[in-house]
């Protein structure tokens, strides 16, 4: 079955660099097949060999040694992408403001309730299970919310993707 692959924080803003050439490179390296990756920001889907899992810890594994810095490895089903997607709580206005932010875990009520303390202006967001559901007023990149700490008070890493990204990573993922 095809997975969803996302690695946090790749190639945005200065961040660490990672050609998509060797992330793919990495996945197939162990025994991943139909690797696939969309954009230069670590997205990828494949149909990783056992345990998904497990598969997601080798690849973190394989970025420390072959790249020499950690970045957590989130993935997904096909099915669970698609239905985090159909649970988006917030009216579409633009698809580049709307994001789905893939959590590796899901927050406590006690950390999503720290979480909502903080002042959001005209943004808005919603956990639903290991999804953090975002809607920017005005675009990520004139963010209202502090969406980092929001982020840290949730005490779970995650990786945001619009919901252009996120459709079209269903796509690939079903052909």
């Amino acid at each position: 079955m095809p997975r969803i692959i996302l690695i946090r924080a790749v190639n945005v803003g200065g961040t660490a660099k990672l050609p998509m050439a060797q992330w793919r490179a990495l996945a197939e390296s162990l025994g991943a097949t139909g690797v696939q990756t969309y954009i230069a920001s670590g997205n990828m889907v494949c149909t990783p060999a056992g345990d998904p899992q497990a598969f997601d810890r080798a690849l973190e594994n394989s970025v420390k040694r072959e790249l020499g810095f950690f970045r957590e490895v989130i993935s997904r089903s096909l099915q669970e992408v698609t239905s985090a997607l159909a649970a988006h709580p917030f009216e579409e206005l633009d698809p580049r403001f709307s994001y789905i932010t893939f959590l590796a875990g899901e927050p406590t009520a006690e950390a999503v309730a720290k979480a909502q303390s903080f002042e959001t202006g005209a943004d808005q967001w919603r956990v639903i299970g290991q999804e953090m559901h975002i809607r920017y007023a005005e675009g990520a990149g004139r963010a209202q919310m502090k969406d980092v700490a929001i982020g840290r008070a949730l005490g779970v890493p995650g990786t945001a993707r619009n919901l252009n990204t996120v459709r079209r990573l269903i796509s690939l993922a079903s052909e």
